[in-house]
């Protein structure tokens, strides 16, 4: 008998169902082993020596193992082929002892062919990741627990750092502040409407005067590069006005009709930052959860290993890929030749697949109803965006009017339209491409315009960063990996450093408290160029190029000379807001203040007055089942929502505030049996 050790009963359940009744299969529920949680755990007099010990309710979990393996033949460590996995199966190992025979297989997909040709070609255990594993967990460790305690003496008790979650806490706030010292523009655009064969209002905008552009555009530095935006110079209503005078009665001549045929090429397979990234803009999921739901599709056999940054896919997958799409839609939508994508990163070892469907043959409708809605909705968009990656290009014409107004001083209009001819791709992934079909121009043509219009823009600050924006700029800042983006966010969301804010990141005070002190402290560690540094270092110790103790003593030595440094720095005071309430013990005014648990009232005279109360943040609108306020709540895991200040006797909930003001569509259900988690 063989005994096949995975990570989870799911993936167990899968792969029985290729294997024979010659193999015995366990799962461990995940890491068995780890650094403990009382103290350091890693002995840096002796070589950053890891102190490994039993996760305490996995005791029960080792003993079934043990108890396994000593009527196995041999054991086969079947663990996911990352970093993390390859760690587990070494932690296994170690744990039932080195008297059994050991092999290490590993898959990227969970099919029949995927395990059997797994199982005809196993290895040892790659030490290398194992190292590269050990490294992250000592380097985070060390990081964690040495900060930690600075943040508790000098800004408030029960804080918490993180190397990498500190640096995305800084983009943040940095961002924060970005928005804050914008100063907006104003600035005007002139549309004229032009009717013509029966459509109404052709839009023509002016782009020149006197031969001069008027649109420019502005570049403006950022900690996390650059933000392009663009104004027109028209910068006071005057000035638009005076070209409206200029304008009045006249007439526009037609003096180039542009047209060219465009081609747009379909996006590559997903990988683990752009799944989350599309998780979040097309299903409105974090991070987490669209790992969570990804996780149990690999596990049930349905798509590839979901914690990759590789864009590549199989010879075999390319070609079922490819007789799909001539089956299903005909010979046009299939390109001459297979396309293949180059990735991004420097290194793409972390699987090497990108995530696809294991069958192409899979259909939506048997993933929802064996598994759920949330899921069938994630296998889709895997699986157009996999299948359209192999499809031929979509072709529009596009066509480009310039009409011309020459008076006292020349102006010059434009109208863009576009016609899609082949739909190419977009047949399995549409993205909101529309046809703006423009009738037929001619050079000289003279169009009288129904009306022409001046309209009021202000330049916008860069956006705050949201669940997609920000793991994009953690991914191409080479910040994070596959397997860290989704826990990258919530650590610093469940530490309450940020709250969100209509689905976009905002630091809250204590937040800012602990950048600031980082920043001013440890700014060469609370920074993009070191944090991608290190994740290049974690790259070569799993690619066998350098050994990982070197790499953390280099880090540690000046890390430990500037923690004794900093003993002696001032402590941070966290800002604290001001309301109208008053103290009903000393008259005082209450301030806002944040606490482990939210914000709370306090008294501006604390500690003389401990007076304290629940903070309430109220909305102007009224609940529309009984009339109650609207405030703003919170769920167990802190994501934002709003409800009826008269719960539990109302029991009215929304996500977004839209959803109450403008949208008479709500049901008493997305209340608080929707609204759990």
């Amino acid at each position: 008998m063989k005994l096949v050790i995975v990570e989870s009963p799911t993936k167990a359940r899968t792969i029985s169902r290729f294997l024979g009744k010659d193999y015995l299969i366990k799962f461990s529920m995940g890491h068995i082993m780890d650094l403990p949680k009382s103290k350091l755990g890693v002995d840096v007099d002796n070589g950053f020596n890891p102190q490994y010990e039993v996760v305490e309710d996995k005791k029960k979990t080792i003993a079934e193992l043990k108890k396994a393996a000593k009527t196995s033949d041999s054991i086969i460590l079947a663990t996911d082929p990352d970093r993390e996995g390859e760690a587990i199966a070494s932690h296994v190992k170690d744990m039932l002892g080195k008297t059994q025979k050991y092999q290490r297989v590993v898959f990227h997909e969970i099919t029949k062919e995927a395990v059997d040709e797994a199982f005809k070609n196993p290895r040892v255990i790659d030490t290398n990741l194992v190292d590269a594993q050990t490294a992250r967990r000592v380097l985070d460790r060390l990081v964690g627990y040495k900060l930690s305690p600075l943040l508790w003496k000098k800004v408030r008790r029960g804080l918490s750092a993180g190397r990498v979650q500190s640096v995305a806490l800084r983009l943040i706030v940095e961002r924060e502040r970005e928005i804050e010292n914008f100063k907006k523009e104003p600035y005007f655009t002139i549309t004229a409407f032009v009717k013509k064969e029966n459509i109404d209002n052709i839009l023509f905008e002016l782009i020149e005067v006197d031969g001069e552009k008027i649109d420019v555009q502005r570049t403006l530095k950022l900690y996390d590069g650059e933000y392009k935006y663009k104004k027109t110079i028209i910068g006071t209503e005057q000035d638009a006005q005076n070209i409206l005078d200029d304008l009045k009665s006249k007439s526009l001549v037609v003096s180039d009709v542009l047209e060219k045929e465009v081609h747009r090429s379909p996006q590559p397979p997903y990988t683990t930052s752009t799944l989350q990234q599309d998780g979040a803009r097309r299903l409105g999921l974090n991070g987490r959860r669209t790992m969570s739901l990804a996780q149990k599709l690999y596990e049930e056999g349905f798509i590839t290993y979901h914690r990759t940054d590789s864009v590549v896919i199989s010879n075999a997958a390319l070609f079922s890929t490819r007789n799909y799409i001539e089956k299903e839609f005909g010979k046009r939508y299939l390109p001459e030749k297979p396309k293949f994508y180059s990735t991004k990163q420097k290194l793409a070892q972390e699987a090497h697949e990108a995530i696809r469907p294991t069958k192409v043959s899979n259909q939506t409708s048997a993933i929802s109803n064996q598994l759920g809605e949330q899921y069938g909705k994630l296998y889709e968009l895997i699986w157009r965006r996999a299948v359209a990656s192999q499809m031929a290009d979509a072709i529009t014409e596009s066509t480009t009017v310039i009409a011309d107004a020459k008076r006292e001083r020349n102006f010059r209009f434009k109208a863009n339209g576009s016609v899609l001819i082949f739909d190419g791709f977009l047949k399995v992934n549409p993205s909101g491409l529309g046809d703006n079909k423009l009738p037929e121009f001619k050079k000289e043509e003279v169009l009288h315009p129904a009306k022409i219009e001046k309209t009021f823009h202000e330049t916008l600050p860069p956006p705050r960063y949201n669940d997609a924006s920000l793991i994009k700029s953690l991914e191409e800042a080479g910040i994070g990996r596959p397997s860290t983006y989704a826990s990258i966010v919530a650590t610093i969301e469940s530490r309450a450093y940020i709250e969100r804010d209509q689905g976009r990141f905002v630091p809250t005070v204590v937040g800012v408290a602990v950048n600031d002190f980082l920043v001013a402290n440890f700014s060469t560690i609370d920074d993009i160029p070191f944090t991608a540094e290190m994740e290049d270092e974690l790259d070569n110790i799993a690619n066998g190029e350098k050994e990982w103790e070197p790499m953390i003593k280099n880090f540690y030595s000046p890390f430990e000379k500037k923690l004794g440094e900093v003993e002696g720095a001032a402590r941070v005071k966290i800002a604290v807001e001001e309301t109208d309430e008053i103290c009903p013990n000393c008259g005082s005014k209450l301030v806002i203040r944040t606490g482990r648990f939210g914000k709370f009232l306090s008294c501006s005279k604390f500690p003389e007055c401990k007076f304290t109360k629940p903070f309430v943040e109220k909305t102007n609108l009224k609940c529309p089942k009984d009339g109650g306020d609207v405030i703003v709540k919170k769920t167990r895991k802190g994501r934002k929502f709003f409800g009826c200040s008269n719960y539990p006797k109302c029991d009215f909930a929304a996500w977004k505030l839209e959803d109450i003001s403008g949208n008479s569509k709500i049901k008493n259900q997305n209340s608080k049996a929707q609204i759990k988690s």
